[in-house]
């Protein structure tokens, strides 16, 4: 299968995710500039992290108005696969690819350290090899990770199975000590209601290999290759 980058101007995470598709599980990827207006040949469009144009204005307020996003909404509505991560989360929201906002963190710092997630989803092309209450340790990396919707959303987002990861303690609980940005109901990562369109921001791609200090994040990258091959 092949990955598709997309690289804005401010992003710092491309490498990474190129590196987690390409070297990590060998498959073939490719980055896509922002100007790019064909995405003919790819099975899955990832958005990295960083900070797309640097965050000015808001997190992906002007990242939205790139040529390429245009045709990522086309694909996504013709069911392709599409992954955000951190910024690339903030992007997807931004566009409304995804339910909410990302507001700035609730502590006003950015935060850089593993958390814990729990899976709370396992039937989406993107989390089908976990299972569901798994606890992961994965890493964050952001200063506007504190996910918000209103109560109708939230309650459409539940009621559809859209909310993929949690933030968690160790032992699973899902509650105030567990959160690092203040997200609502401690939510880390949702998908759109076809569930081809996911965003979270914590970051896998730094969590692929054991030599870097922790596999966790493998089988999201894992999940999508068996779904495509």
């Amino acid at each position: 299968m092949k990955f598709g980058i997309v690289v804005f101007p401010g992003s710092n995470c491309d490498h990474d995710c190129y590196h987690a598709a390409k070297h990590v599980m060998g498959q073939e990827a490719e980055y896509i500039w922002h100007k790019t207006t064909s995405l003919k040949g790819f099975d899955c469009i990832v958005f990295p992290g960083g900070f797309s144009y640097g965050d000015y204005l808001r997190t992906g307020a002007i990242a939205k108005f790139s040529p390429v996003l245009k045709e990522i909404k086309k694909f996504a509505d013709n069911g392709g696969l599409v992954l955000g991560i951190c910024n690339g989360f903030q992007i997807l929201c931004e566009t409304g690819l995804l339910p909410g906002v990302l507001m700035r963190n609730s502590g006003l710092k950015f935060i850089c350290k593993d958390v814990g997630l729990r899976v709370e989803n396992v039937n989406t092309p993107f989390t089908k090899l976990y299972e569901e209450g798994q606890l992961l340790d994965i890493p964050i990396a952001h200063a506007d990770g504190n996910y918000f919707a209103d109560a109708e959303t939230l309650k459409s987002l539940s009621g559809n199975g859209q909310i993929i990861l949690r933030y968690a303690t160790k032992d699973g609980d899902v509650d105030a000590s567990a959160n690092p940005n203040g997200s609502v109901g401690n939510i880390a990562g949702i998908t759109n209601k076809e569930k081809n369109v996911f965003g979270l921001m914590p970051h896998p791609e730094r969590a692929m290999e054991a030599s870097l200090g922790g596999t966790d994040g493998y089988a999201f990258f894992e999940s999508i290759v068996k779904v495509v091959s």
